[in-house]
């Protein structure tokens, strides 16, 4: 029997080795809440393992939550093992919560991703696969549900490697398939691990005789394959033709952290069954905060590095050292019984309760009222936090997802997680006239807390329109307002956002802005090229940008002589700029396009940026309603899991939503289907699959960018 290394970690320890910041990533019910809950089981975090279908886990303490059986928001959690300290984050594995995952990710050092073994890898794993190799984020992989019917590590594992590019690195082989799969066997320590029935804890020993030959065959390919991507493994290798337990070891540590390869372990959560091995392989293979490079920002207010803390050629950097100046993320912010709660990602320093701190930002200076040691919904109250710690602190008024927070002696200004752009709109009024302020009030708090939402008022109608990310995510947000608020809404049918984009242009529009009132005169005169940029589905090539709005945009100028100096160059960048947030179509932004500045003119005294923005921007409109434009929708890609009696029927369905179908797969009696569906055509269609398939069809959804509206379904959305 294993020994219990469930004890405390060292609180006085300023050693940050001995500290993991951990992200649970995966598809939705790939077990991400389950694997959480046993972590915290199995280091002593909770003394009763709770579960998901029974809404009585750790992590998902929100009655929505608890109510739909998935994960809504991140939860912070922290735990103890073998003398380290786990801040761990259980992230949403939906679509529609994918902010929540960008967020986190931005503070994490180390993530773990789950992977059905019957699955595979799915669309969101995909995604937040890509999330964390955005930011860099080292992974291992947990090959969850072994014990499942028509479960296989190596179909799981293929999968990774072809859908994800990853190099796996398997270092365990299942005991038994499906309801018999009762341990692994440890690749690298060559021992058996078996879970006996009802146990908390695991039983080594040596490895059984009917899977010795497969287990040499097993350690030798992962030796060769560790040998391939780890230099000092490889001349071992070629020196002794195998590797030591040690080589072996520090090879996947490094691999991992470089991102080269990818550590697979595997187990049954819901079991209990190879939780105790995937902490030990996190805190083995997944860096700490010491492994991590400094983190680099720039001095606020200047844009440029300066003394404190180092600075490197593009900014300043500030190592995890408690005793630098401080420099911290706040990541995310919460309205709970305790109060508002801002939860921080500290990179160096040392955070004191009552210290002061500088929001960079607003450049207002802040009081620290509480350190909050955060346990999901419940929380420990802390004297102090050091560098590479994820904490929550009361008293913060004015912080928001993305605030740096620094000591106001050594002012610097971190790069904030990006922010989801919405694709879902809905009208929310208050039923009762008297609650619209009350309303108002509300939509600021769900705005603060999830910075993907986003308020406006619509002109034309005068309502207030909420945007998200999907149809769930509004739901959610709605419900929200009607629990926690008490507000009784009424919600429109949902809208999706559509963009304008540029089919064929328009060359040398002449716009001359010349404007006499009596005084000082304005005068600008801008010669501009309109022209159809790549294919307008929103990602940057050839120089251009994409913007907040999601808009593609490139501009550049080809005067020559001096007829246009740089900063009314600049100026008239701006005003086109400003054009782009209503098409001549419908008012819907415009993407896209490339602007050419190629001739213009200048008046000794009447010329000034304010006359050329003002004239870029009316060039640019006067050439987007002279050119051929179209409107464009956004498209997701759709997976719709079903028996195979019912790929006809779904067929036929995404045929009649204008979804055009790139494949399908079979195995064991089901149907994959994939297709790209317009983003319009999808409301409902959750309850329409299951009255098509009795129940028995799912499906999951994620983001594939923009597409043209064909003609007749154009003309009726610009109508009405």
């Amino acid at each position: 029997m294993r020994t219990d290394r469930r004890t405390p970690a060292p609180s006085s320890r300023s050693d940050l080795t001995a500290v993991r910041n951990l992200g649970i990533l995966a598809h939705v019910d790939a077990g991400k809440t389950t694997v959480t809950e046993r972590i915290l089981f199995a280091t002593g975090a909770v003394h009763k393992r709770g579960e998901v279908h029974e809404g009585t886990t750790v992590t998902d303490f929100d009655a929505q939550e608890r109510d739909r059986g998935i994960t809504i928001f991140a939860a912070a959690v922290s735990c103890a093992w073998d003398g380290h300290r786990i801040n761990l984050i259980d992230t949403p594995g939906h679509v529609d919560f994918a902010d929540e995952v960008e967020r986190s990710l931005r503070v994490l050092d180390g993530a773990v991703a789950v992977f059905d073994a019957v699955a595979g890898v799915e669309p969101q794993s995909e995604s937040v696969w890509r999330q964390a190799q955005r930011y860099g984020v080292p992974r291992i992989a947990f090959v969850n549900k072994l014990d499942r019917a028509g479960a296989d590590l190596d179909t799981a594992v293929a999968s990774l490697r072809d859908r994800l590019g990853a190099v796996p690195l398997v270092t365990q082989l299942p005991i038994g398939v499906e309801d018999g799969f009762t341990g692994v066997v440890d690749l690298v320590r060559m021992r058996a691990l078996h879970w006996p029935a009802d146990a908390t804890a695991y039983e080594a020993g040596e490895v059984p005789a009917e899977l010795r030959e497969e287990t040499r065959r097993r350690r030798r390919l992962l030796e060769e394959t560790a040998a391939e991507l780890h230099p000092t493994a490889l001349e071992e290798f070629c020196a002794a033709g195998a590797l030591t337990d040690e080589t072996l070891a520090l090879a996947l540590r490094e691999v991992t952290l470089d991102g080269s390869g990818t550590v697979v372990l595997c187990g049954s959560a819901y079991r209990n069954r190879g939780v105790e091995p995937l902490l030990d392989a996190v805190l083995a293979y997944l860096p700490s905060p010491a492994d991590k490079p400094p983190v680099r920002g720039v001095a606020a207010g200047t844009g440029t590095g300066t003394s404190h803390g180092g600075e490197g050629e593009d900014g300043l950097e500030r190592a995890a050292d408690p005793g630098a100046p401080l420099a911290a993320l706040a990541f995310k912010v919460a309205a709970t019984a305790t109060g508002r709660l801002t939860y921080l990602r500290l990179y160096s320093g040392t955070l004191r309760k009552g210290d002061t701190v500088l929001d960079v930002g607003t450049g207002r200076t802040e009081r620290i009222a509480r350190i909050l040691r955060v346990q999901a919904d419940r929380h420990t109250e802390l004297d102090q936090a050091r560098a590479g710690d994820i904490v929550a602190v009361v008293g913060l008024k004015t912080a928001r997802a993305g605030t740096t927070l620094c000591a106001p002696q050594a002012p610097l200004l971190l790069e904030p997680p990006v922010t989801a752009v919405p694709v879902v709109s809905v009208a929310v009024e208050a039923r009762r006239s008297t609650d619209t302020g009350r309303l108002a009030a509300a939509l600021a708090r769900l705005v603060e807390e999830d910075p993907s939402l986003v308020v406006r008022s619509d002109p034309e109608t005068g309502q207030t329109v909420l945007s998200g990310m999907g149809e769930l995510h509004l739901e959610v947000a709605v419900e929200k307002i009607r629990r926690d608020h008490r507000l009784e809404v009424t919600v429109g049918r949902p809208q999706v956002s559509y963009r304008e984009t540029v089919v064929r242009g328009v060359t040398g529009l002449v716009h001359r802005h010349v404007k006499q009132d009596g005084g000082s005169g304005q005068f600008a005169h801008v010669v501009i090229d309109l022209e159809p940029w790549g294919d307008g589905e929103g990602e940057g090539r050839d120089g251009a940008e994409v913007g907040r709005d999601g808009g593609v945009f490139a501009f550049r100028s080809t005067v020559v002589g001096g007829r246009v100096p740089q900063e009314f160059v600049r100026a008239v960048e701006a005003g086109c700029r400003d054009a782009l947030a209503d098409g001549p179509l419908g008012g819907h932004p415009v993407t896209g396009l490339r602007v050419t500045l190629t001739d213009g003119s200048t008046h000794v005294k009447d010329s000034s940026e304010v006359a050329f923005r003002t004239a870029g921007r009316a060039a640019l409109r006067a050439a987007l309603r002279a050119s051929t434009m179209a409107l464009l929708e956004p498209v997701v890609e759709v997976v719709v899991t079903v028996p195979e009696d019912a790929v006809g029927t779904v067929l036929g369905d995404l045929a009649a939503r204008r979804g055009r179908v790139a494949g399908s797969t079979s195995r064991s009696g089901t149907a994959a289907v994939t297709a790209v569906v317009p983003l319009a055509e999808l409301f409902g269609y959750a309850s329409g699959l299951r009255s098509r398939t009795q129940g028995r069809g799912t499906f999951t959804t994620r983001p594939a960018g923009l597409a043209p509206v064909p003609t007749p379904v154009a003309t009726k959305v610009l109508s009405g």
